[in-house]
């Protein structure tokens, strides 16, 4: 799974509300050519994180669009675009999928 996501930017954003961050990722994946990576639910409270994989131009188009929608629903806790991630952050990225 992970080798499909190298040599691409990813985009992260988190939400203060789950719901808000599936409204928000389907904004992303319907505004630009991205992957939805994973959604990763918040264990402290309701909220989750996205990451989300492409060109830089993709993921930064996407982000946008999932920003800009998430707004006005949610609390926007971080959001970030890591344009050439390093394999020691491919790895970290591996290692909070799934858990």
């Amino acid at each position: 799974m992970s080798e499909q996501y190298t040599g691409m930017a990813i985009g992260v954003f988190e939400l203060d509300s789950e719901c808000a961050c599936f409204v928000a990722l389907d904004a992303a994946a319907k505004a630009a050519d991205v992957k939805i990576q994973a959604v990763e639910r918040n264990r402290l409270s309701a909220g989750a994180c996205v990451k989300m994989r492409g060109t830089v131009s993709n993921v930064n188009a996407a982000m946008e669009a999932a920003l800009r929608t998430a707004e006005p629903l949610s609390k926007i806790v971080s959001h970030t675009i890591i344009a050439a991630p390093s394999e020691e952050t491919e790895t970290a990225i591996r290692m909070t999928i799934n858990k």
